[in-house]
């Protein structure tokens, strides 16, 4: 039988939708970490700044189970049927940059779906927090052959790149029960600054989604480990009336962006 714990071993079929155990009573310890990350003490320890944190299968995280491509791989994290979210983080243990991306929801589910970069096999977790200051932390194995992160943009290769940074392609779907689904692209080579070409780290650090009177729906912190070309799908909160969302973005050398995103009409 295969052991999904076990480092040298791949889960069969249980690597797409998968929780973790049951939400712990106690804070959180190494030795009940379900994916047996040899480093995910020291790491939790910083990222949550001593915060505590129990593994709650009702924080999923969804991988592809056959990765095609190691500097595009989709990964989706859903802390919708937990209550009182204030953030969601993705974390990658084995990345040689293991924070993502972080989810602040003000009029948004806390969900997201995005693509990453991955440097080898890991597990890859989605953390939620809540108004009570607990960390709660799904988990999956990801199977890869790895070299996502040092690998060079494929963008840069052409020669007008620079005058698409910051382009953007989106639109929004109503859907059932009164959300409203954001996808969106902005062009951006999203350099880790580890490829062996001695790029430096050139990426987007934080997008912010609003409603036309300029209230905000929901705010991402993006990190080096994100696609090229970053790709990304949220659930907010729009009124009936909202026609459009407006997307501010900048990143780490003062870039600034803006896009306006339609929503589509509701169609019964």
């Amino acid at each position: 039988m295969t052991n999904p714990n076990r480092w040298d071993t791949l889960p069969f079929a249980g690597i797409v939708a998968l929780g973790t155990l049951l939400a712990l009573p106690h804070p959180a310890r190494a030795a009940d970490d379900p994916m047996n990350s040899p480093i995910w003490s020291e790491l939790a320890a910083k990222t949550f700044n001593g915060a505590p944190y129990v593994y709650d299968e009702r924080v999923k995280v969804v991988v592809p189970i056959i990765i095609e491509n190691q500097a595009q791989v989709p990964v989706t994290a859903d802390a919708r049927t937990l209550a009182n979210v204030t953030k969601l983080m993705v974390i990658a243990d084995l990345n040689p940059i293991q924070h993502v991306l972080t989810l602040t929801p003000a009029k948004a589910a806390p969900y997201i779906s995005a693509r990453l970069k991955i440097e080898q096999s890991t597990p890859v977790r989605a953390a939620a927090l809540t108004t009570d200051g607990v960390w709660h932390v799904g988990s999956v194995y990801l199977n890869a052959s790895g070299g996502g992160c040092t690998s060079a943009s494929m963008g840069r290769g052409d020669a007008d790149w620079t005058a698409t940074l910051g382009n953007t392609q989106g639109r929004i779907w109503r859907e059932d029960g009164g959300l409203a689904r954001l996808r969106m692209r902005m062009r951006h080579p999203m350099d880790t600054g580890l490829a062996k070409d001695g790029t430096p780290a050139f990426y987007i650090e934080r997008l912010d989604m609003k409603e036309q009177d300029g209230g905000a729906l929901a705010s991402v912190e993006l990190f080096e480990p994100v696609s090229e070309d970053p790709t990304v799908t949220l659930l907010l909160d729009l009124p009936l009336t909202a026609a459009t969302v407006t997307v501010d973005g900048h990143d780490n050398n003062g870039g600034i962006f803006r896009a306006s995103v339609p929503v589509s009409p509701l169609v019964r």
